[in-house]
């Protein structure tokens, strides 16, 4: 496995006491690591002044569901981005990926989920501890990539410490009635002297889901991951090791290929076969479409504190990710997307020098990714052609270095970042290929001569090449932040942050059909290779974020709130303009170039919780974003509609029971190509009973009700809000065990 020095600013600071939450720490007994138990550290990172919240234990438990989008919908700030039962996204304050970062216990988490919103994230929610999410401008620690914010996933993959007489672990099982699903989850730790192991499983299947009237098609899922990891534990730090594989296949509701013919001429979007333009599917549209996915990762990670004179801690977290699906259509294996990525970050937190305590980082990631721009694997190579052939892939490499700071002034808390990035993406030219037979070869050689295949070669590669540009950015970000703790609680915190963000592979190299969100793509440096009316190709973009946080808090007593008030100026904000709508197959596609224009956004969330007594709490929550293209007559798609809830929970003994009700106000602020969505209200409840077996084991019985109501509803966040609408009413019943 190549190593890359890869860190995160908070990597030490924040992250790690998440890590103890991701230990049962009633069977465990933690080793003493001065670094991993600093949870009053959390103030000192450059984090402090952005809201943020934390599923864990019970609530995260009673959550999950098959997809990461899913389990976090409801937080204050985050929405839904829905493609059926098997991927789902979270929306955090109008944006997802990739403007938001998904990690694995800091680590950047690679898979495909960022390229298109059928692409499912790779993590089992049965199988976390701790979800994280950040709300706001975190990309001075994980890069600008989490201009938007940043999801935390903590897992128990790789002990941190050594369980209370050698053992700990657990088991759950599920049973839902809206998809017919079945679940189960089990781990165990055993650890002797300085060693531990750990070892997990899960396993899920669900059938299509139920909606009002009905099910809906094709959003069936079915999957299991496994992961085997091990740690060598001294008090001063751990260092281990993890292999996890990752299988699953679910289906794509609306999953159309009528459109795989679609071609342009210039401007125009044209969609019927005709000369060398031929449909490459030629079948019925009635199969069921899905993706099947195998992800293999292996982690290493280690805490170390006091490594070197001067310093507190250092923390590696290393990955080495192996990840592939195929997108099949009925019988066709027509796309297959991999993401070969080798990644590593170092952090050295450092003793107080001048008042000032922080962490300097490092960080390298070297990828490969294929699979952009190819719909038609199924299709056999022509007679008498030549041609590079796929797979087309783009090489990644990027190098990043960043420094935080903390210093604290009384009641005032400082904290300042800093980060540098250095990326390129190539695209390599791919194998060649001919089926000449031998009177073409005989004509081509009297042409070009003895070597006429290499000037074949030569020539379809240079067209490629110019095609398909080198793209570099080295985006720089800054932020700084100050909290005001006040009397009995309360706190004020203001973040101030200029943010890089570089566009992701598909927004600089897209250019053909993306039949899972029926649209022909162009991306910034293809654009006059479609049609030179079209803006200059645009290799070196860099987006850049100018924003301001302003979060209120108070912690303890009979009512805690936090409420975030958020502002954002984008220059050169890259989203997708419409040029056409073509609607001759039946199936309206969308003919999009992705372009920039400036843009800003300004919205609010939070929530404030009422203890009404020992047994009783009431909470508030909501959030809104308006989001406005300054240098565009049109708005930006997909912006979730304002909402606000509320939330009962009760609990006496060994019984809880809480049942929360949301608003989700309609959309009507829509771009040109999108259509408006309506309004819903959304009912659901949560009924547990735990059991306390002895001191070191528990079981929990739980039911929880979706969608109380029943009501039809569209999320306005989802590609294909009309094919795939949320679940209707459905229960879950589980049961879980843990020692």
């Amino acid at each position: 496995m190549k190593t890359r020095l890869l860190s995160s600013a908070v990597a030490s600071i924040l992250l790690a006491p998440l890590g103890a939450f991701a230990q049962d720490t009633s069977s465990s007994t933690p080793v003493e690591l001065d670094e991993l138990v600093v949870v009053g550290e959390r103030a000192q990172s450059p984090l402090a002044a952005l809201p943020m919240s934390v599923l864990r234990g019970d609530e995260l438990a009673r959550r999950r569901q098959g997809g990461l989008g899913e389990t976090l919908a409801g937080l204050p700030g985050v929405h839904l981005d829905s493609f059926g039962g098997g991927a789902s996204r979270p929306v955090i304050r109008g944006q997802t990926l990739p403007r938001i970062e998904i990690l694995s216990d800091g680590a950047t988490l690679f898979d495909a989920a960022s390229v298109s919103p059928d692409h499912a994230i790779t993590t089992d929610p049965l199988l976390l501890d701790a979800i994280e999410v950040i709300r706001g401008p975190a990309a001075v620690i994980y890069g600008g990539n989490a201009m938007n914010g940043a999801v935390n996933l903590i897992d128990s993959r790789i002990p941190k410490e050594i369980p209370r007489n050698g053992l700990s672990g657990g088991a759950e099982v599920r049973l839902g009635s809206g998809n017919r699903e079945k679940a189960g989850v089990g781990r165990v730790t055993a650890g002797s002297g300085q060693f531990a192991v750990h070892a997990e499983v899960a396993r899920h299947h669900s059938d299509d889901y139920d909606i009002p009237g009905g099910q809906l098609q094709d959003s069936f899922a079915d999957g299991s991951t496994g992961s085997l990891g091990a740690s060598w534990i001294t008090d001063r730090g751990y260092i281990g090791i993890a292999h996890t594989r990752q299988e699953s296949e679910y289906g794509l509701p609306g999953h159309s290929h009528t459109n795989g013919v679609c071609h342009t001429h210039g401007i125009d979007l044209h969609c019927e076969a005709h000369d060398s333009y031929e449909d490459p599917f030629g079948s019925s549209d009635e199969h069921t479409a899905r993706i099947q996915l195998r992800n293999a990762r292996t982690d290493v990670r280690a805490d170390y504190t006091d490594p070197f004179p001067g310093f507190r801690h250092l923390r590696l977290r290393l990955s080495s990710t192996d990840y592939r699906h195929d997108e099949i259509d009925g019988p066709a294996l027509f796309s297959r997307y991999t993401n070969d990525v080798e990644d590593g970050r170092i952090d050295l937190t450092h003793k107080p020098l001048w008042g000032f305590t922080g962490t300097f980082g490092v960080q390298y990631t070297d990828g490969t990714f294929s699979g952009l721009n190819v719909n038609n694997l199924h299709v056999e190579f022509p007679a008498n052609g030549y041609a590079l052939v796929p797979p087309y892939t783009h090489v990644t490499r990027s190098r990043g270095v960043f420094l935080s700071e903390h210093r604290a002034f009384g009641a005032f808390a400082l904290d300042i970042a800093l980060r540098k990035d250095w990326r390129t993406i190539n695209a390599p030219a791919p194998g060649f290929r001919h089926s000449l037979t031998p009177a073409y070869q005989a004509l081509f050689e009297g042409w070009y001569g003895p070597d006429w295949e290499q000037v074949l070669r030569d020539e379809v590669t240079s067209t490629y090449t110019a095609r398909n540009p080198e793209a570099r950015q080295n985006p720089f970000s800054a932020s700084v932040g100050g909290t005001w703790n006040l009397d009995d609680g309360y706190a004020i915190a203001l973040s101030l942050g200029r943010t890089q963000r570089a566009p992701s592979v598909r927004e600089l190299y897209a250019y053909g059909n993306n039949l899972a969100t029926n649209s022909y793509e162009v991306g910034l440096v293809r654009s006059r290779g479609a049609s030179p009316t079209f803006p200059a190709n645009r290799p070196d973009l860099l987006e850049t974020t100018r924003s301001a946080d302003l979060t209120f808090r108070r912690a303890g007593g009979p009512v805690e709130f936090e409420v975030g008030l958020f502002h954002q100026d984008v220059d050169d904000y890259v989203f997708a303009r419409l040029i056409e709508t073509e609607f001759e197959t039946g199936v309206p596609h969308n003919y999009l170039l992705y372009t920039a224009a400036d843009a800003k956004f300004t919205g609010v969330d939070g929530q404030v919780s009422v203890r009404l007594n020992d047994d009783h709490r009431l909470t508030l929550l909501g959030d809104y974003v308006r989001a406005d293209l300054r240098s565009e007559d049109d708005n930006l798609p997909r912006i979730p509609p304002g909402r606000w809830g509320v939330r009962h929970e009760w609990s006496s003994g060994p019984y809880t029971l809480d049942a929360e009700y949301f608003r989700t106000s309609s959309q009507n602020r829509i771009a040109s190509y999108e259509t408006k969505t309506g309004g819903y209200d959304m009912l659901n409840a949560t009924f547990a009973y735990r059991l306390e077996l002895t001191a070191r084991h528990s079981a929990e019985f739980y039911i929880r009700a979706t969608n109380l109501l029943n009501e039809t509803a569209y999320v306005h966040t989802s590609f294909v809000k009309e094919q795939s609408p949320m679940r209707g009413r459905s229960m879950v019943v589980g049961a879980r065990y843990t020692f």
